[in-house]
């Protein structure tokens, strides 16, 4: 509740999961029938990096700030910065591409929203589920709910659709967050088997990365695929080093879609070459 993820907004943890959000994005594209994107831990929908908060910590100056303006990229990091440039001319009204707003997780997926698809957000703090209601308060494809996260995979599964893709993305500011997924995890599941959840976490200490991939091994009987980037050395469980995505029923050549922009963007936003990337079947 406490969370305010304006701070962090923008970070290189932020480009890596909507980089991976927009593959899998693309992925459910690619069909005409429509699909439901549900988001557990929805946020504002975007970030004025010029506030306080953004400018105390500036830790978008090691995330998207790097990409902004590169000319030579991957075709999938071209899109995404395409979307943010997109966004930042929408909301100022000007066609001079600056960066001072960054979107969050429903604003990419609202952004590639058909008319056949539909969009279900739920935040549990008030002031950022309010100015979710207020950004999408006139399209009938989003539906959005003041509620607790792990509640919403009992309330809104299996969607109608029958296609899914489910981001639980947690602020991870309890210490049991793990645990909390865990549980979760089983009962949305057995509600929607076929579903594709993406599981966003941090990398602070590797040890409780490795615990919480043993307990997914035994809870989850589909395939996940485990993709992550750290930017520096995993040596201090007090600093985001890194952070990750268990992607569960991942869409057909998603991994090679990862692999393909994912050395590049080590590259070019580790710092002094530490840190590393993993892209494989847990």
């Amino acid at each position: 509740m406490n969370y305010n993820h304006s701070y962090h907004a923008g970070n290189f943890a932020d480009v890596f999961k909507h980089l991976v959000l927009l593959a899998l994005i693309k992925s459910f594209l690619r069909k005409d029938k429509g699909f439901c994107y549900l988001d557990t831990h929805a946020g504002g929908g975007f970030y004025d990096l010029t506030t306080e908060s953004a400018q105390k910590t500036k830790e978008y100056e090691l995330g998207i700030t790097k990409l902004f303006h590169k000319e030579q990229s991957p075709q999938l990091v071209r899109q995404y910065v395409s979307c943010v440039q997109r966004m930042n001319n929408r909301l100022t009204q000007s066609l001079i591409s600056n960066l001072r707003y960054y979107p969050g997780s429903p604003a990419f997926a609202h952004y590639f929203l058909r008319s056949q698809d539909r969009m279900i957000l739920t935040e549990l703090h008030p002031q950022e589920c309010q100015r979710l209601k207020t950004t999408y308060s006139q399209d009938p494809r989003v539906s959005i709910h003041c509620s607790n996260g792990y509640q919403s995979l009992k309330a809104f599964l299996p969607p109608k659709e029958r296609r899914g893709l489910i981001l639980i993305d947690p602020p991870y500011e309890r210490p049991h967050e793990f645990v909390d997924i865990l549980t979760a995890l089983p009962i949305a599941l057995k509600r929607f088997a076929i579903g594709t959840y993406a599981i966003w976490y941090p990398i602070k200490s590797r040890g409780s990365i490795e615990r919480f991939h043993l307990a997914m091994k035994e809870i989850v009987k589909q395939p996940v695929l485990i993709t992550e980037l750290s930017i520096y050395q995993e040596v201090s469980p007090l600093h985001l080093n890194g952070s990750g995505l268990a992607i569960i029923n991942p869409p057909w050549e998603l991994d090679q879609q990862i692999q393909d922009f994912l050395p590049w963007l080590w590259k070019n936003l580790s710092i002094q070459g530490q840190g590393q990337f993993r892209n494989s079947m847990l």
